[in-house]
């Protein structure tokens, strides 16, 4: 489901089957961790590892930065997403992507008070009318998925904090694509500032899924 959204270079591995099969030196990152969690964790780790084996890439541990990112292989941009029954990662080479984000969610209304703080005023009457043409989809978790996304390719690259509220978003239906219009500077791509992000999405099998790809 999620290489759909994803271009050629990108190699994307995804399950909804559970696998417990950690480095020594992950499993330590979770040492504390529920049981939900080490599950969500290492079936994530499992998808990051098979995805970088496609490159050509020998096994190694996937460790973790100090807000919790994965790092990836030098020459590896990638991202990792989890939710209720469903795992996947997605990695390319920095030679052909310089920046990738992907997230999965359970295609189900936003919890009561939620969408007042992800989205912006100018997003509440643009999402009405999503709803009112394509009712069959929750046009409020397709945003919040979109805007997981853009931080995942945001964070990597610009080391600082993005709140939902500093993207616009902006969807097509027809095409199931989205342009990301950003409100903070700091996002810079081969010495210029980018202010605009693009992406995919799609809604199937009771999952939502995103994808923010910058070429390299």
């Amino acid at each position: 489901m999620i290489e759909d959204i994803l271009p050629t270079p990108v190699v994307a591995v995804e399950t909804r089957t559970d696998i417990d099969d950690l480095f020594p030196e992950e499993a330590e990152l979770v040492a504390r961790a529920v049981d939900k969690r080490k599950r969500e964790f290492a079936t994530a780790r499992w998808c990051a590892h098979k995805a970088l084996a496609d490159l050509g890439h020998a096994p190694a541990p996937i460790l973790r930065g100090p807000k919790n990112e994965p790092l990836w292989p030098t020459g590896v941009v990638g991202a990792l997403t989890h939710c209720d029954g469903y795992r996947a990662a997605a990695v390319a080479p920095a030679t052909t992507i310089t920046g990738l984000g992907i997230d999965a969610e359970p295609h189900e209304q936003l919890p009561a008070g939620t969408l007042k703080l992800i989205a912006r005023p100018e997003e509440i009457p643009m999402l009405s009318a999503l709803a009112s043409q394509h009712p069959a989809t929750h046009w409020d978790k397709v945003l919040f998925s979109a805007k997981e996304s853009v931080y995942k390719v945001w964070y990597p690259l610009a080391h600082r904090w993005l709140d939902f509220q500093d993207a616009t978003l902006h969807f097509d239906p027809q095409t199931r694509t989205f342009e990301a219009e950003l409100h903070q500077p700091g996002l810079v791509v081969g010495g210029v500032q980018v202010t605009r992000l693009n992406g995919r999405f799609a809604v199937e099998d009771g999952l939502v899924v995103t994808a923010v790809v910058i070429a390299g």
